[in-house]
């Protein structure tokens, strides 16, 4: 007798150590999410409790030096995502879009998938205490109809949900196709973080 695991949901997980350029992404962020005028009004349009570029600016890694060193550290993790997901690709995934979000207390981002993109992912900038989890989805809920709930002690590749409590370097990287959110949080400060898609 034998169990198999089938059709995985793969997760990239590591950390950037390095710490100059954590903190002039933290300082450019905070910089946007001042200057930039039209993605504040596209926030407090879409009550966003704080700041995100998603719908404003479309040339981060051109517009400061450290959003273009960290687009080709993105590139070279991608490229290993990719090839971890046995990705039967024609040239290397390409950067489609990068945006910055500054969550304040309380906020939070709704479930959601990225469609159009193969790659998906976030680094978190700064990451204060008691801040939201990333909440990552079973993506067979729907189809799992008078399926049981799992018990407490059940594995990590089990449980329908994954709540992870990320931490300022971290890089995640997840398929697009996965729903994922953002749970409220209680932070006293900022939590900011840097997103993007790769198609």
């Amino acid at each position: 007798m034998s169990i198999r695991s089938l059709f995985p949901t793969l997760l990239y997980d590591t950390f950037l150590d390095d710490r100059d350029l954590l903190k002039g992404l933290e300082s450019a962020c905070r910089d946007l999410a001042r200057s930039d005028k039209a993605g504040r009004a596209w926030s407090a349009e879409k009550n966003y409790a704080g700041y995100t570029s998603y719908a404003s600016l479309n040339d981060l890694p051109t517009r400061n030096p450290d959003f273009g060193d960290l687009k080709r550290v993105l590139d070279r993790h991608a490229q290993s995502f990719a090839k971890a997901c046995h990705f039967d690709l024609a040239r290397k995934p390409k950067l489609e879009s990068l945006w910055v979000n500054v969550l304040r207390q309380g906020g939070h981002h709704s479930g959601h998938i990225h469609p159009h993109s193969i790659i998906s992912g976030t680094l978190y900038v700064r990451v204060p205490p008691q801040a939201g989890a990333l909440k990552l989805e079973d993506p067979r809920l729907a189809s799992m109809m008078a399926a049981p709930l799992r018990s407490p002690d059940a594995p990590e590749e089990l449980q329908p949900f994954i709540y992870i409590h990320p931490k300022a370097g971290q890089l995640l990287m997840w398929e697009s196709w996965l729903r994922h959110e953002v749970v409220t949080g209680d932070a006293k400060s900022d939590r900011i973080s840097i997103s993007f898609n790769y198609c």
